[in-house]
């Protein structure tokens, strides 16, 4: 596996280092992982231990990719033309002003139905105290970070339970880590425990967000702020991103079981007996 003193002489033409050679080099533990994700089971407030799994199973491909996209031409573009995705996400004034039926609107729609903004999730992220460094990692993970919510948007996943284990397992397809496969495959599992005895396919669910994340281009790699302006429906095309038939298919069930999937977890279905759990 490469060090960090591999990429210290590796630089953009802006002079930003690749890996900043104070960055700490994180090291692979499942078992830590698993123990966090017990911790998360048991408090799913605490997003902390969200991070904490991750940097306890880091890819090995993490930094090659940081590598191909930042220091080529495109990721050089990628960097001038959008330096700040929040500031671009949170413009719903100037997002409003593209085509109806854009994926902007499409955006703007889902956020504010959702009582989100993309700062929101940065200041999340900022509360756990992690320090930054000024390198091309930073950048790429933060870019990852800013497009979680236009997956859920392109993808047609929501913000239920499965639907965030859904856009895990989507977003492994796109970057690969055993932190998405952890938290998404054990979270649809316990899904699935909750709700024993439901028909619903979770499992093929959750499969085929991954195979979708997987067959199509990298939304990080994209040109964001000209997708917002382009048909939503002409972007998932462009994508490669199908319907999310199966994950439509378990909302389908669990509501003929009378059980509400915005709710499945609280232990009550919609006319009021308790779950088999």
């Amino acid at each position: 596996m490469s060090s960090a003193a591999d990429y210290a002489d590796q630089f953009a033409a802006d002079g930003t280092v690749l890996r900043h050679p104070d960055r700490p080099t994180p090291r692979y533990s499942l078992p830590r992982a698993i123990r966090n994700f017990q911790l998360l089971m048991k408090d799913k407030e605490d997003t902390s231990l969200v991070f904490k799994i991750y940097e306890s199973l880091p890819s090995k491909n993490f930094i090659p990719r940081v590598q191909a996209l930042a220091l080529s031409d495109h990721g050089e573009m990628l960097r001038r033309t959008e330096p700040s995705l929040p500031e671009i996400l949170d413009d719903h004034a100037a997002l409003r002003q593209t085509p109806k039926g854009s994926l902007g609107h499409a955006y703007c729609d889902f956020m504010e139905a959702e009582g989100l903004s993309a700062a929101g999730l940065v200041a999340e992220a900022d509360k756990l105290g992690r320090p930054k460094y000024n390198d091309l990692v930073q950048w790429f993970a933060e870019r990852s970070r800013d497009t979680h919510d236009l997956f859920h948007v392109l993808t047609g996943y929501g913000r239920d339970a499965l639907g965030e284990q859904c856009v895990l397992l989507f977003t492994h397809g796109q970057s690969p880590t055993h932190g998405h496969l952890l938290i998404g495959y054990a979270g649809a599992l316990n899904i699935k425990l909750q709700v024993k005895g439901s028909k619903a396919p979770v499992m093929g669910a959750v499969n085929q967000a991954k195979r979708t994340g997987k067959g199509a281009p990298r939304l990080i790699e994209q040109p964001i702020r000209e997708l917002l302006k382009q048909p939503v429906d002409s972007v998932r095309s462009a994508l490669n991103i199908p319907e999310p038939s199966v994950y439509r298919e378990c909302h389908r069930v669990w509501r003929s079981e009378g059980i509400d999937p915005y709710n499945m977890l609280a232990g009550e279905s919609e006319n009021g007996e308790p779950l088999a759990v």
